[in-house]
């Protein structure tokens, strides 16, 4: 199905039904859909042809919306991009996507337009008081345009290029079709499942995969309601929850679990409303669950294992499972993923195993944007190579292990970095952790703890090394300790290990 005909789906069948709501501003499905018509008629003034890409670079505004619908009933490609990058980085991914337009919040404009990148900018004043806009502001030219009504192309046709984190490395291009991004929305809604009656926090990056794909497009195709939260904050959540009697919600684990830390009025927060707590990029280990489960006042937590590369979809674990399973990324994939986990000789690994987790699935992508050689390199046939080791046990289910990358050897043993945090979330005094490997001229690596210590905490390495020693093997224990007020991590909650690396070795 194209986007464009899932929206106009939606306007037949639920058109008066709340779709978007952003602070006090709500749109029906109507009022959405005739809204993102005239966003398209904008971006095709301004230049945006059939095929083209449109570049948006926004908060969580429903101009980001407008704009990607806009785009894709005008025929053309939407690229979301990371409003948080540099002037450099931001010339680097509009000149390798080759994006005509972009369509830029003001209040990041000055950073973003300064990249000369050969891009028209249309700038967006989502937060703006009504009648004080200047004419130019995108939103004022979409109330003034006609709905576009020309051929928004077939559903074959590339709907988006989306940018992966970059948690390895130079972040690439995932191209998507329309009908990879509704079959996303599709398995997303029935592995949940999400409901017609639901309202959906949108309070992570929207121009990242799965607030967009899984959980914006899922909404809309169900016909709930989007509830954008411009950016995330903790009380800010729980105000957005409590006020607009939020159904369900999605964040990495840190969006969970700061709120219960970071805001001392906490249980004053009416949250009873949401059916699903919904995590991802990281497992929460049983301890974990069971102080948020006791916090939120719910058991309804779901973990969801996925990648951009694959729409993204993947795996689940459902709220049963979330104590007794802590750690596992769920059994099988989501409905419409097939997922193995793969010996190197190419057999499937039994219980007890450990290889690399593998992905079928038809929402998996075209390809990385001009680059076929990564794109080999991922592709098995028909199957997505996750580069992510996971271990499946006697009921089947798998548990991440680590990244295949992220793997340290040191004096010839592997040492599971994944295995080693989870050890030290352990200790009384570690906030957070990330275990990556030095090189070391005598033992290849050395296994090195970079941790946020909690406030008021001493901590040592003598005392840290002593205390794991009695939890794991000493060939896993780190030699060194590094601490750190915080660790670098992508929009998605993913800690960028690379950056860590880059950081000991200069």
């Amino acid at each position: 199905m194209h986007l464009s005909t899932l929206l106009d789906s939606a306007v037949r069948s639920a058109g008066d039904h709340e779709a978007v709501v952003y602070g006090e501003q709500r749109w029906s499905y109507r009022e959405f859909a005739d809204a993102a018509r005239r966003a398209a008629t904008v971006l095709r003034e301004a230049g945006l042809r059939p095929g083209d890409r449109l570049a948006v670079m926004t908060y969580n505004t429903p101009a980001f919306l407008f704009a990607a619908f806009g785009a894709w009933y005008a025929g053309a490609t939407l690229v979301p991009v990371n409003h948080k990058l540099r002037t450099g980085e931001v010339a680097r991914q509009l000149s390798h996507c080759g994006a005509r337009i972009a369509v830029v919040d003001a209040e990041i404009g000055e950073r973003a337009t300064a990249a000369d990148a050969g891009v028209a900018w249309l700038v967006s004043h989502p937060d703006a008081a009504p009648g004080v806009l200047p004419a130019d502001a995108f939103e004022a030219r979409i109330a003034a345009a006609e709905p576009w009504a020309g051929d928004p192309g077939t559903d074959d046709g590339i709907a988006q290029v989306l940018y992966t984190s970059g948690t390895s490395g130079t972040p690439k291009g995932c191209v998507h079709t329309h009908r990879t991004i509704t079959l996303t929305a599709a398995y997303t809604a029935a592995a949940i499942p999400l409901r017609r009656d639901g309202r959906f926090l949108i309070c992570m990056p929207v121009w990242h995969a799965s607030p967009l794909n899984n959980w914006v497009m899922g909404t809309l195709l169900t016909r709930g309601t989007v509830v954008l939260q411009r950016e995330y904050e903790p009380r800010g959540m729980l105000e957005v929850i409590q006020r607009e009697r939020v159904t369900a919600m999605f964040g990495a684990p840190i969006a969970l679990i700061a709120p219960t830390q970071a805001v001392p009025d906490f249980a004053s927060y009416d949250l009873s409303s949401v059916r699903a707590w919904i995590y991802g990029a990281g497992p929460l280990d049983a301890d974990t669950a069971r102080r948020l489960m006791k916090a939120y006042g719910s058991e309804d937590f779901h973990q969801v294992y996925g990648m951009s590369e694959t729409g993204p979809v993947g795996a689940s674990l459902p709220p049963a499972e979330q104590v007794a399973r802590a750690g596992a990324i769920g059994r099988g994939g989501m409905p419409g993923v097939e997922l193995r986990v793969v010996r190197q000789d190419g057999a499937d690994a039994g219980a007890g195993e450990t290889g690399e987790i593998w992905l079928r699935s038809d929402t998996r992508m075209v390809g990385y944007l001009d680059d076929e050689k990564a794109t080999a390199e991922v592709f098995a046939g028909d199957w997505y190579r996750s580069g992510d080791l996971g271990r499946v046990d006697e009921d089947g289910f798998v548990t991440v292990v680590d990244r295949m990358k992220d793997v340290i050897i040191t004096g010839g043993e592997n040492v599971a970095s994944q295995e080693v945090e989870g050890a030290l979330r352990g200790h009384p005094d570690v906030l957070d952790v990330a275990v990556v490997g030095r090189p070391h001229p005598q033992w290849g690596e050395t296994v090195v703890a970079v941790v946020v210590p909690r406030e008021g905490a001493a901590l040592d390495l003598e005392g840290v090394r002593a205390w794991l020693e009695t939890r794991i093997a000493r060939y896993k224990v780190p030699r060194e300790l590094v601490l750190r007020p915080g660790l670098p991590r992508t929009p998605s909650g993913k800690i960028t290990k690379h950056v860590l690396r880059d950081e000991l070795t200069r």
